[in-house]
Order: C-alpha cells, then sequence, then structure tokens
C-alpha cells in the first residue's frame, strides 16, 4: 500500500471492487482498504442475484455459483403455496452465489487490473483539508499510515462509519433497519431449484423468511424482521428456530449469520466534496427484497467512471462528482428503489388477511419474464382494488 491513490475505496465488497477494477481500468492508480482478514468472510447475505443482472458485470463461474434457480415460491400466512415460476426460466431467474468465492474474484479481478489491496487494514478517520476528503487515516495491526487520494469512495456497508466521519448523516430509523439472521443448514429436504419465501406477521413480521439453496438438501435457511418488531423473546432468532424446528427438525446447522440490511430510502445525497458512496454505504438496497448485489456492482463501477471523469477535469468538487448521485438515481436502478420503497410501505402495513388474499388471487402465475416488478404488476392486473389503495404508485407500475 502506497501513500497515495488517484481512488482510495474503503471496502472489499463488490461495490468496492468495481470500484478499484474500473478506476485502474480508466488509467487511475487505485486501492482497495478491508477492515477483515479475508475477502468474502464473513457473508452476510442470502446470496442471490438474477442472470442478467450477474452476467452485466462478470461471466457466471461455477467455482462460486451454488444453486441456479429455474423457479420460485411464496408461502401466504395461512399456508397456501404460491409457485412462480417462468416461461424463460433457463435465462431469467438466478442463481445463489458462494459469497466467500464471489467477493474474492471480483477483488482478484481488481488486483489483476492493477489496483492495490490491503487487508486487515481499518479506515480510522478521514483526512480533510479545506472541507474536502483528501484520503483516510488507516489501521494496520495498530500502526496509523496517511494514505491521500483525489477522490475516496466509501463502500464500507451497511455500518458506513466512513461516511458519518466525513459529516453525512447516514442514520436509518430503527423501523427501516432490517433484523437478521441466516443459518447455513445442510441434511434437509427442499427444492434444490427454487427459492422460497414465507410471509405473515406470526412468521416474519413486517418482513419475510427465505429459503435459498445451496445444492442438493443444503440451504441458506434466514429471516429479517423490521427492527421495531424485535425484541426480547421474539428477535429474528427466536422466529426462526421456531420454524427450523418445524420445518427442519432434522435439519444441521453448520453456519450462523447475523446481520442487518437497511430497508429504508437511499441517502439524501451520496457526494461530497473528493467523496463517493457506494453500494450499502448508500443505502441502495432493495427496499421490498433486501436484495443488494447488483446495487453495489452497479453504483461502485458507476462511482469509478464519475472519479475518472472528474480528476481527469481536476475538479473533485461535490458540484462536479454529482454526476454520480444523479445519474443512479435516474437509472432503472434508482427509480426501482424509489417504487420499491413504497410498495415495502404499503405491505407491511397489511393484516395477514390481507396478504392472503393477495397471494392467493395470483396463484401458479407463469411469467413470461421473471422479476419483482412483473409479479407487482400481475397482482395489480387481478386485484384492480389495489390500483386505489396504491394511488399514482400503481399508475406508473401498469
Amino acid at each position: 500500500m502506497k501513500n497515495k491513490y488517484d481512488v482510495l475505496v474503503i471496502g472489499g465488497g463488490p461495490a468496492g471492487a468495481l470500484a478499484a477494477k474500473t478506476a485502474v481500468g480508466k488509467g487511475l492508480s487505485a486501492c482497495i482498504v478491508e477492515k477483515r482478514p479475508a475477502i468474502g468472510a464473513p457473508v452476510r447475505c442470502a446470496e442471490g442475484i438474477g442472470k442478467e443482472a450477474l452476467q452485466e458485470f462478470i461471466d457466471p463461474d461455477p467455482r462460486w455459483i451454488s444453486a441456479e434457480m429455474t423457479g420460485a415460491g411464496i408461502v401466504a400466512p395461512d399456508g397456501f403455496f404460491m409457485k412462480l415460476e417462468s416461461a424463460m426460466a433457463g435465462s431469467k431467474v438466478g442463481y445463489v452465489l458462494d459469497r466467500k468465492f464471489f467477493d474474492r474474484e471480483l477483488v482478484w479481478k481488481a488486483a489483476e487490473a492493477g489496483a492495490d489491496v490491503a487487508v486487515k487494514s481499518r479506515a480510522c478517520a478521514p483526512i480533510r483539508e479545506n472541507g474536502f476528503v483528501r484520503g483516510a487515516k488507516i489501521d494496520f495491526c495498530g500502526k496509523i499510515t496517511d494514505v491521500r487520494a483525489e477522490v475516496v469512495i466509501a463502500a464500507d456497508g451497511v455500518e458506513s462509519k466512513f461516511s458519518k466521519w466525513c459529516g453525512i448523516d447516514t442514520t436509518v430509523p430503527v423501523r427501516e433497519i432490517m433484523s437478521s439472521v441466516q443459518y447455513v443448514m445442510t441434511d434437509i429436504d427442499i427444492d434444490p431449484h427454487a427459492t422460497i419465501f414465507y410471509l405473515g406477521n406470526e412468521v416474519a413480521p413486517e418482513g419475510y423468511l427465505w429459503i435459498f439453496p445451496k445444492g442438493n438438501r443444503t440451504a441458506n435457511v434466514g429471516i429479517g424482521i423490521s427492527g421495531k418488531k424485535s425484541g426480547e423473546g421474539h428477535r429474528a432468532k427466536d422466529y426462526l428456530d421456531k420454524f427450523v424446528k418445524k420445518t427442519f427438525p432434522n435439519g444441521k446447522t453448520i453456519e450462523y449469520i447475523p446481520g442487518g440490511v437497511s430497508v429504508c430510502r437511499p441517502l439524501d445525497c451520496t457526494v461530497a466534496d473528493g467523496l463517493i458512496i457506494a453500494g450499502d454505504a448508500a443505502r441502495v438496497v432493495d427496499p421490498l427484497t433486501g436484495g443488494g448485489i447488483y446495487n453495489a456492482m452497479y453504483t461502485g463501477r458507476l462511482a469509478a467512471e464519475v472519479a475518472a471523469d472528474c480528476i481527469g477535469k481536476g475538479d473533485v468538487s461535490k458540484k462536479c462528482l454529482m454526476a454520480y448521485d444523479k445519474a443512479w438515481r435516474a437509472s432503472k436502478m434508482g427509480k426501482a428503489i424509489e417504487r420499491n420503497y413504497h410498495i415495502k410501505e404499503y405491505l407491511i402495513k397489511q393484516p395477514d388477511t390481507k396478504l392472503n388474499e393477495i397471494i392467493h388471487s395470483v396463484s401458479n402465475l407463469n411469467l413470461k419474464e421473471f422479476s419483482t416488478i412483473n409479479l407487482i404488476k400481475e397482482i395489480i392486473r387481478v386485484n384492480p382494488k389495489l390500483v386505489l389503495e396504491l394511488g399514482a404508485l400503481a399508475a406508473s407500475i401498469r
């Protein structure tokens, strides 16, 4: 690790890896600083991503694909099972990744392109001059080193301490933090090619429970509930343990992963003088599904592209870097985040009886293209009353 780079990337996840790789591809020097001793661990993600979304950034590789999905299912609060299949399932559904290997692959590609990588190196404070972020103080095994940069890209995950130190309000309301727990389980009876989601206030209040297969008889079994619903005796782990005891009484848990996911709107602004914020740190997780891998890679790449352009102009002010903020908000991804936030807010207010009614109404769908928005469109089509309940949002979806 040198003491000066064009771009300093805080965080070695998908956003940070794509940012560094893109930056060096633009002719810039870049370094990834990752606080953990190993890239990709611990995994704090259900690990699902759509096929086309993944292929926008990297060719699929069997080394880090645990399972290929061709369908999905939703279990209503009353136990009714809605099967979702796609007429184009072979190319339109998705993969369950092995993030330990996937994240390392992304960072390896950044390193091969020319980026430096420093693990077990924690950014402990920004370097600021005349209001500009000019790099970071890096703690490696107790030794503090100043690393300066033209632009710092904060991709340090949902905790996002670096952005906060730079004066950005990163507060997430408790009700919009999904308290999550996931087990990696084996020796369980599952459909190895379908993701299953369970809804209902008795199962996962203001959230959902998921089964993401990782091969034969092995899966990520996890849950996310609203932070405001969590408390002594009814935390996410309590709900998950109850489900596992009933559904997989003989299953074996080989990994336990607690964490939190923000399901709020993105930060009001994702840039400052000399700073760009990407991935979970920018709060660009899909508020409806909790998915964030694609959004992280998209914003990471875009952050480096804008950084390169601004560095080339000799202007890394907030005004110049705002091209990044405007671009992702205007993108298909940005519009989906805003739309899905409103859908999420609507759904979490519904009683189980309403959720049962909606899910029963669209049973056995066969969508031409498998996606969240197409599912929502079909739900609105067969439930005309939702047009009035969703108001202008329904009109924009249709």
